[in-house]
C-alpha cells in the first residue's frame, strides 16, 4: 500500500518521541488508582537534551522487539539500518556508518572481524541484556574513544549498589512470525554489600517473507550470557568483574556466503570512587579484553552451489582480539566549573585463515596469518562551567596518539590471484586532534533549553578502509589520510502545556572524507583494465535535522510524531554523497486505559533519487534510486498482574512489498529469487510476555 506524498503534508512537522508514562504501583486491579501502562515504543523517549536521547532497553517497541542492536536503533529518529538478512545490519545515522559511529556495551569496545561487514559491533549486541541505551549526538563529548563524528551509542548495564539485600529478575520471552522464538533472563542477587548478576539470551528465526510473498534468505540463531560481581562496600565504592560470551549463526540474502560462528568473549575489571575530596569528585579504572572469533562459509546454511569464484566449499575465519582500557578522574576546581579528565588506550589485532576447498584442506588446520594491528592511546578532558543558574558552557579536547602497522605479505586482486603488497610491513604514526564547545541554556522562566554547539574530530581510518581496499593509484589503501569532521549543532526542546516539542539540527564539513567505491577501473597490464574497491578522499558536507513532538491530546490519548532527514553532497566530484537515507517520517497514536493500551503507527519514507552508483561506505554502495513507501502497524499491551504484562502487535499491517534504500544488493541464491535490494519483512505477527519479581 501506498502513501501519497501529499499525505505527508498532514504528519505535523515534528518527531516523535515516544515517552514512558511513570511505572504503576498499583496492588490490584480493583483500586481505585489509575493504572498507567508504558506505551509501546515506536520512536524514542523524551529527553531534556535534545543531542541526547535514552532509550529502557527493556521496554516492549514496534517494530518487533529488537533481536539485536541494530534492529534496536532503527526506531531511533535519524537512524537507518543496511538490511544484509534477518540480523546482524549495520546502523547508519545521519547517513553516517561504521567507525564514525562508536559503540560501547558496558564501556567495552567490540570490533568485528569480517572483511565484507558480515559481523558489525552490533551483530555482538544482545539489548535483552542490558538496562539502558544512551545515543549522544554529533561530535559533542571526547570521553567515549575517538573519531565520534557520527556519535555515541552506549549500551549499559545497572550497576547501582542495591539499597537492601534480594532477588530481583526480568523474564520475556516473544513469538512471531516466521518462527520467531525470543528467551532472556536477567537476575540479580546480593546485598548492598555485594551483588552478583546474570542476563542470558536466545533469539532465532526462520526465513522470513517480503510484501510479494518471496522467501528471504535470513534465518538465525543467536545467544549470549552476562555475568558480574560487584563489591560495594558503601555508596561511593565499587569493584566490579565481569564476563561475557555470545555465538551464534546468521544466513545472508545478500552474498556468496553466511556466517557460521559469532564467538565473542569479554573480560572486564571495573573500579570506581566517588566523593574522594572537595576538589576530586571521583576516581575510576577499566580494563577490557575483547576476542572475536568469526567463521563464514558457502554450504553450511545453503545448498552449495559452485560458481567460477567459488567452485568448491569455501572458508574464511578471520578473528580480532582488543585489549583496552581508561582512566579517569573528576575535578571540582570551583562551585562552579567541574570536569573529568583521563587517558584511554587500545590494542587491537586482527588476522585472518580460511580455505578454498574445506574438503582437501580443511580451514581449521591452517595456521592464521595476522594483517593488521591497530594501537591508540588518547588523553582528554571535558568541562563544564556554569555561566549562572541558567546557562552553561561545555567543552572537551583530547589528542589521540595512532600506530598502524599493514602485516600483509600479499594483497589478493582476486578470488584466485594476489600480488606483493607494497606496504607489506609499513608502519605509521599519526596525532589527531578532536574538541568541542557547547552553550546550553534555560531560554527565561520557562521549560525551553536550547544547545548551540561546535565540534571537530579527527578520526584515524579503520581496518576495512585501510586494510580490506585498494586505493586509487596503489593495491594498498593503507597511507589514505585521517578523516576530518567539523560540524555546528543546534538543538532546542520546550514543551507548551499537553505539547512537548525537540528539535536537534547539524551542519557539517568533512574534509578527506573516505569514500569506498566499488567498480573502480584500474590498469591491468595486458588485460587492460580491471574493476576493483577503493578507498578515496574526498571533500563532503552533510546537514539535517530530526524534529519531534508528542502531544496528549485528551485523558488517554497520546499522539507522537518524528520528522528525520539528512542531505549530503561530495563536493569534490560535485554529485551527491551516497548511502543517504531519505525522508522519513512516523505517527502514532496511543489509547491508555487502567490495565491496557492500544495504538497504531504509520512510518513514511520518501523516495531518493539523489543517488551516486557504486560509491558509499565500508558498508555498501549506492545500487540506485529507491522509491517512497508507507507501512502501517498496531499494537496493542495488558498489563495482567502488577508485574506481567502481555504486549501485542501486528507489523507492516498491510503487507507492503518495500526495501530501505540503504540496504545491500539482493544476491543470487538457489532457490530464492533476486531483488534489487534485500526486501523488508512482509505481514508480521508477534507477542511478547515480561514478568518482573
Amino acid at each position: 500500500m501506498r502513501l501519497p506524498l501529499s499525505l505527508l503534508l498532514l504528519v505535523p512537522a515534528t518527531t516523535v518521541l515516544a515517552q514512558h508514562a511513570p511505572s504503576p504501583t498499583p496492588s490490584n486491579h480493583d483500586s481505585d488508582e489509575p493504572v498507567l501502562l508504558h506505551p509501546v515504543v515506536v520512536t524514542a523517549p523524551r529527553s531534556e537534551h535534545p543531542f541526547v536521547v535514552e532509550l529502557d532497553a527493556k521496554a516492549p517497541a514496534q517494530p518487533m522487539p529488537a533481536q539485536d542492536g541494530a534492529d534496536f536503533l532503527k526506531a531511533v529518529p535519524g537512524f537507518s539500518v543496511i538490511r544484509k538478512g534477518g540480523t546482524d545490519g549495520d546502523p547508519v545515522f545521519r547517513g553516517m556508518a561504521g567507525s564514525r559511529l562508536v559503540l560501547a556495551l558496558d564501556g567495552q569496545c567490540v570490533l568485528g572481524g569480517c572483511g565484507n561487514r558480515m559481523d558489525p559491533p552490533t551483530a555482538y549486541v544482545f539489548p535483552a541484556a542490558y538496562d539502558k541505551v544512551t545515543i549522544l549526538k554529533g561530535p559533542q563529548t571526547v570521553l567515549h574513544g575517538p573519531g565520534n563524528s557520527a556519535g555515541v551509542v552506549l549500551f549499559e548495564s545497572d550497576r547501582d549498589r542495591l539499597a537492601e539485600a534480594g532477588l530481583s529478575g526480568h523474564l520475556t520471552t516473544t513469538v512471531g512470525s516466521f518462527g520467531r522464538f525470543d528467551l532472556a533472563a536477567d537476575a540479580t542477587a546480593g546485598t548492598p554489600d555485594f551483588f552478583t548478576r546474570l542476563a542470558a539470551t536466545r533469539t532465532e528465526a526462520g526465513d522470513y517473507e517480503d510484501g510479494a510473498g518471496n522467501r528471504v534468505h535470513a534465518r538465525h540463531l543467536r545467544w549470549s550470557v552476562n555475568a558480574a560481581a560487584a563489591w560495594t562496600p558503601n555508596e561511593d565504592t565499587r569493584l566490579e568483574i565481569s564476563a561475557a560470551r555470545s555465538d551464534g549463526e546468521a544466513a545472508y540474502a545478500d552474498r556468496m556466503m553466511d556466517g557460521v560462528v559469532f564467538d565473542r568473549e569479554n573480560f572486564a575489571i571495573d573500579f570506581r570512587r566517588e566523593t574522594i575530596s572537595p576538589l576530586v569528585t571521583h576516581t575510576s579504572l577499566e580494563f577490557g579484553y575483547n576476542y572475536v572469533d568469526h567463521v563464514m562459509d558457502n554450504y553450511s546454511l545453503r545448498a552449495f552451489a559452485p560458481s567460477m569464484m567459488m567452485p568448491n566449499p569455501s572458508v574464511s575465519n578471520p578473528d580480532r582480539r582488543t585489549v583496552g582500557g581508561r582512566a579517569t578522574v573528576g575535578l571540582a576546581l570551583s562551585p562552579g566549573l567541574s570536569g573529568t579528565i583521563g587517558l584511554d588506550l587500545q590494542r587491537n589485532d586482527h588476522a585472518v585463515r580460511g580455505s578454498n576447498n574445506q574438503n582437501a584442506m580443511p580451514y581449521e588446520v591452517r595456521p592464521r596469518v595476522a594483517d593488521a594491528r591497530f594501537d591508540q592511546l588518547g588523553l582528554y578532558g571535558e568541562w563544564t562551567l556554569a555561566l549562572s543558574d541558567a546557562s552553561s558552557l561545555v567543552g572537551g579536547m583530547r589528542i589521540d596518539h595512532w600506530a598502524a602497522r599493514d602485516r600483509r605479505t600479499n594483497v589478493a586482486v582476486s578470488m584466485m590471484t594476489s600480488m606483493p603488497n607494497p606496504t607489506a610491513n609499513a608502519t605509521r604514526d599519526d596525532d589527531l586532534l578532536s574538541g568541542f564547545v557547547r552553550f546550553e541554556t534555560r531560554l527565561g522562566r520557562t521549560a525551553a533549553r536550547l544547545y548551540a554547539g561546535l565540534g571537530h574530530t579527527e578520526r584515524f581510518l579503520d581496518y576495512w578502509e585501510l586494510i580490506k581496499n585498494e586505493s586509487p593509484t596503489s593495491l594498498s589503501a593503507f597511507d589514505t589520510a585521517p578523516e576530518k569532521t567539523t560540524q555546528f549543532d543546534l538543538g532546542v526542546s520546550h514543551r507548551f502545556g499537553s505539547l512537548h516539542v525537540s528539535l536537534s539540527a547539524f551542519a557539517n564539513r568533512i574534509d578527506d572524507f573516505a569514500l569506498v567505491q566499488s567498480g573502480f577501473a584500474k590498469p591491468s597490464g595486458m588485460m587492460g583494465t580491471r574493476a576493483t574497491v577503493v578507498t578515496r578522499t574526498i571533500d563532503a558536507a552533510t546537514w539535517g535535522a530530526e524534529l519531534s513532538a508528542d502531544w496528549t491530546i485528551a485523558e488517554h490519548w497520546r499522539l507522537d510524531t518524528s520528522l528525520a532527514y539528512v542531505r549530503g553532497k561530495n563536493e569534490t566530484d560535485d554529485r551527491p554523497l551516497a548511502q543517504i537515507p531519505p525522508l522519513e517520517s512516523r505517527l502514532g497514536v496511543t489509547y491508555s486505559q487502567r490495565v491496557w493500551s492500544a495504538g497504531a503507527l504509520v512510518r513514511f519514507v520518501g523516495s531518493q533519487d539523489r543517488v551516486a552508483i557504486g560509491q558509499g561506505n565500508i558498508v555498501g554502495q549506492d545500487i540506485g534510486p529507491s522509491d517512497e513507501f508507507a507501512v502501517f502497524s498496531v499494537n496493542a499491551s495488558w498489563r495482567v498482574q502488577r508485574a506481567l504484562r502481555l504486549t501485542a502487535g501486528v507489523d507492516n499491517l498491510f503487507d507492503e512489498l518495500y526495501a530501505e534504500h540503504v540496504s545491500r544488493a539482493g544476491g543470487m541464491l538457489a532457490g530464492y529469487p533476486q531483488t534489487t535490494r534485500v526486501n523488508e519483512p512482509g505481514r508480521t505477527l508477534w507477542a511478547r510476555l515480561d514478568v518482573a519479581f
